[in-house]
């Protein structure tokens, strides 16, 4: 089962927060809900929430970030769960979009990532 909750930030964030395992039965729900979620400028995944995700989670999770940056958008996402963290990056996955331990930490790679944007 995976329950996922979207919040919109004052501040101009959407944070997009799964609870439940990431895998081949709950992918189709979690793609849909990131695609919903593609016209983001500036999206925070929380991954804290999700104690397992397999392949298919993560290509989920990789589709989503591509949709959304041809979009315009931009995304980091967050985890605090150091065996889901030690996945990501030992896949990569840290390579193509900030991974950072809060939420605040991945607003704040966003923010960073525009200004360096805009001194080019």
């Amino acid at each position: 089962m995976l329950n996922i909750h979207t919040d919109e930030t004052p501040d101009g964030f959407v944070i997009c927060r799964p609870v439940g395992e990431l895998d081949a039965f709950t992918v189709s729900q979690f793609r849909q809900s990131l695609a919903d979620l593609a016209s983001s400028e500036r999206l925070v995944i929380d991954m804290s929430g999700i104690p397992f995700v397999d392949s298919a989670g993560l290509g989920a999770l990789i589709g989503g970030i591509r949709r959304t940056r041809e979009l315009g958008g931009d995304v980091a996402v967050a985890c605090d769960r150091p065996t889901l963290v030690r996945l990501l990056r030992t896949t990569g996955f840290d390579r193509i979009v900030s991974v950072t331990e809060t939420v605040e930490e991945a607003k704040a790679s966003l923010v960073k990532d525009v200004a360096a944007g805009d001194s080019q």
